[in-house]
């Protein structure tokens, strides 16, 4: 059931609650309000709320600068930037000294659709998993987002947040949200294969579990929100159980969800697996919806290739 809003919009709305009662939740933003949808939270808190402009690089050293100062800094701008222009600041002002500073970026993916690849984050996630010492998370719907950030405020430590731009289907009912840092969530538990999404592929990767299991194939689906650190004991779990594996994500094949687990895989329990995202070419421009058909992120491609590999 597809929500009314977006995961940035419920993100702002917690945040916002919990600033009220914590005066030490500080937002930056770098021209982006209305794309992060912060418009309430400066209105509402203005002494909480600072406007960088077009300075991503800024916004996270001012971040990292405050956190030392024992404040929660959320730095929230456009994934595709955020990723990109600060990637020194990121690396060394919050990764580096373990700063408390927590990075949001929005529209990530290919959620600025039409604007092509220069704006699309597709490279996010493999640069972030490169710096020592980053959580990177990705919830895959509102009520995650809202369990997502009251652990956040919590966690002491830098950490990255990608999430998309429009409102998507839930996936969890509102009050029923397992969410621990780190730990996946189990969705559908089958034995002939798994199936792995992160972010918005995670409801992609449930509708083709049920799809497979209207044909008798018997999938385990799982959530993997959490990118770093990497739940190894679920993916290990979830090989031997099954034998084949397929990830799906929303983002370059290069360095994201698939190369995470094919890593762990590798080294430990080699088995038949295919990586779905975006492959190394310039995106294709388009609705959010157009360029997951372009590429085969659908449920029934996901159910496609699942029944292929099966035959094998």
């Amino acid at each position: 059931m597809l929500n009314t809003i977006a995961c940035r919009k419920m993100f702002t709305d917690t945040l916002l609650e919990l600033a009220q009662k914590d005066r030490n939740i500080v937002v930056l933003t770098t021209d982006a309000r209305g794309s992060v949808t912060l418009d309430k939270f400066a209105e509402e808190l203005p002494e909480q709320f600072i406007e960088i402009g077009i300075a991503e690089q800024n916004s996270v050293g001012i971040g990292a600068g405050l956190a030392t100062c024992n404040k929660k800094p959320f730095v929230c701008g456009p994934a595709c930037f955020l990723s990109a222009r600060s990637l020194e600041q990121v690396k060394v002002d919050a990764a580096y000294t373990h700063t408390n500073v927590k990075l949001i970026g929005v529209s990530g993916g290919v959620s600025y659709g039409a604007l092509g690849t220069s704006h699309h984050s597709l490279h996010d996630i493999a640069v972030m998993r490169a710096i020592p010492g980053i959580t990177i998370v990705l919830p895959c719907d509102v009520y995650q987002t809202r369990k997502m950030v009251t652990a956040l405020v919590e966690y002491e430590g830098p950490v990255y947040v990608r999430m998309g731009r429009n409102a998507v289907p839930n996936v969890y009912l509102e009050n029923d949200v397992p969410f621990k840092l780190g730990v996946a969530n189990i969705l559908m538990d089958g034995r002939d294969l798994t199936i792995i999404g992160t972010g918005e592929t995670v409801r992609l990767a449930l509708d083709a579990g049920m799809l497979l299991k209207e044909k008798g194939i018997g999938s385990k689906v799982i959530d993997m929100h959490t990118l770093k650190p990497l739940d190894e004991v679920a993916i290990l779990k979830a090989a031997k159980e099954t034998g084949r594996v397929i990830t799906v994500e929303e983002h370059s094949v290069h360095g994201g969800l698939g190369a995470a687990i094919a890593e762990v895989l590798a080294q430990n329990n080699p088995v038949p697996m295919k990586i779905l995202g975006v492959p190394d070419e310039p995106t294709v421009a388009g609705t959010s919806a157009e360029v997951f058909k372009h590429y085969g992120l659908t449920a029934e491609n996901i159910a496609r290739i699942a029944k292929k590999m099966l035959e094998v």
